[in-house]
């Protein structure tokens, strides 16, 4: 299972477990803390009442008096109260109250005058000189009928003369019960949604920071020019770095290797013609051949040099991740410089150059390397065209890449060496002189089009001759 799926769950069950825990603890606490603050409410209001019934009690007109007769009246309002939402349309409590004895002498509903309750819990405790309350079932099967009573002593001149009982249905609490509960499932829910959604935000980014890491590993590893990846937190970035300082140290060490074996090996031909030259020199040979094996060696002193020179600007080119210098540049204007540099090499061999161009198509880059992968391409181009042929030279935009062409009209190259012709120092014979060159020049185009992630190819064209093409990103 991927990493980032993994934190995700993780993170979600851990979420979601201490939401449940807290949302069903709230949840759970709901209706007691209501029935609790009804109890509450409950006992300052018999308190009041006992006091009120007290004077009525005492002078045995409990029923009759002015006390009942205000209850009957409270009975008989309608509060219309909207409480939050919940609309109260009656009032709803019953009072009992009973001797000293536990008799019950007055009933609001007028249903248990005469009958003993002193055995009820909440008139039985009062009578012993404790609080007392009870919450009872009126249908034993029905939890909805649970009725909750609250009773208080009524005294008169000091003495215990009975107990007031008030008693509320907790059907009338129980849509406050329920509202809670329902709010506080929804706010659970919209917290495992929010926590859901940042979840994913966080995995999605450390995701995208993982993908990134890969990536660049990945490139690394198939010699791809990347920069290692920022903005996935410092623990990531330091170890984007790690990786890129690993890389330059290992392909530091390898490209030294690797280079001194190739230099090693190219140079070796030019300096044992140099050596054989001056040896032959040294026998003081007739001025001809003086004049001959002194024109080889300098042939093959300028070609070490061209190997040296173009070598280092390999090297330094396969050393960037980036372009150096960058700039918006037209098409148009890097294509006229670089027919300029050649132009004493086309007329030397009569050879005219035609050059199309789009209007207003720019690109950005390194303007002298990609001057020098032109001009690479270019010198090839002339070294391969017959004399007095002709090159075409054009830039055109497709949509997604700038797309430079230079074909010639020579004989192209052999289809065994198509997929060869970028390695390094891989050459073909000149057909004018039937020497190779340094085999760096196709190499650094190459180079330098994947500095710019673009991408170099070479094909022979359907009508003859061979077509280059340097493809690079639009500006």
């Amino acid at each position: 299972m991927n990493i980032s799926i993994r934190l995700f769950f993780g993170y979600f069950l851990i979420v979601g477990l201490a939401a449940w825990f807290v949302l069903n603890t709230v949840n759970r606490e709901t209706e007691p803390g209501i029935r609790q603050a009804t109890e509450e409410t409950l006992v300052d209001t018999a308190h009041v009442l006992a006091e009120m019934a007290a004077l009525e009690l005492s002078a045995d007109r409990i029923n009759r008096g002015a006390f009942a007769d205000a209850v009957r009246a409270a009975i008989r309002r309608s509060p219309q109260a909207d409480i939050s939402g919940v609309h109260k349309e009656s009032i709803d409590f019953r009072i009992v109250v009973t001797d000293a004895g536990g008799t019950v002498v007055y009933d609001s509903k007028q249903a248990a005058v005469g009958e003993d309750f002193s055995q009820w819990r909440d008139i039985a405790r009062v009578l012993r000189g404790e609080y007392g309350a009870r919450q009872t079932r009126e249908d034993p099967y029905d939890p909805t009928s649970a009725v909750m009573h609250v009773a208080a002593p009524i005294f008169w001149q000091g003495e215990l003369i009975g107990v007031l009982s008030l008693a509320k249905p907790m059907a009338s609490v129980a849509p406050y019960a329920e509202r809670a509960a329902r709010r506080v499932k929804e706010s659970g829910l919209l917290l495992l949604v929010a926590s859901a959604t940042i979840g994913l935000f966080f995995t999605a980014w450390l995701s995208w920071s993982i993908h990134r890491l890969r990536a660049y590993a990945r490139d690394v590893s198939e010699g791809r020019k990347s920069e290692p990846p920022t903005g996935g937190g410092r623990q990531l970035s330091e170890l984007a770095e790690a990786l890129a300082a690993m890389r330059e140290k290992l392909e530091g060490k390898q490209y030294v290797e690797r280079y001194v074996q190739n230099l090693a090996h190219e140079m070796k031909s030019p300096l044992t013609a140099v050596i054989g030259a001056a040896e032959i020199l040294e026998g003081d040979p007739p001025a001809a051949d003086r004049q001959r094996f002194a024109e080889s060696i300098t042939e093959q002193s300028r070609r070490l040099q061209a190997i040296i020179d173009r070598m280092l600007l390999l090297a330094r080119v396969e050393q960037l991740q980036s372009p150096e210098g960058l700039r918006r540049l037209t098409a148009s204007e890097l294509l006229q410089t670089c027919l300029d540099l050649c132009r004493q090499a086309l007329e030397d061999r009569h050879i005219a150059c035609r050059l199309q161009v789009g209007d207003g198509i720019q690109l950005q880059g390194d303007a002298l390397l990609l001057q020098q992968a032109v001009l690479n391409l270019l010198d090839n181009a002339i070294e391969f065209s017959p004399e007095g042929g002709q090159i075409e030279l054009s830039a055109t935009d497709d949509g997604e890449d700038i797309v430079f062409a230079i074909r010639d009209h020579g004989q192209g190259a052999p289809d065994y060496a198509l997929p060869q012709l970028f390695d390094r120092f891989y050459s073909l014979p000149r057909p004018a002189t039937g020497r190779k060159s340094t085999g760096l020049g196709l190499a650094l185009v190459r180079e330098v089009a994947r500095l710019h992630g673009g991408e170099a190819s070479f094909e022979n064209h359907p009508e003859g001759g061979g077509q280059a093409h340097l493809r690079l990103p639009r500006a």
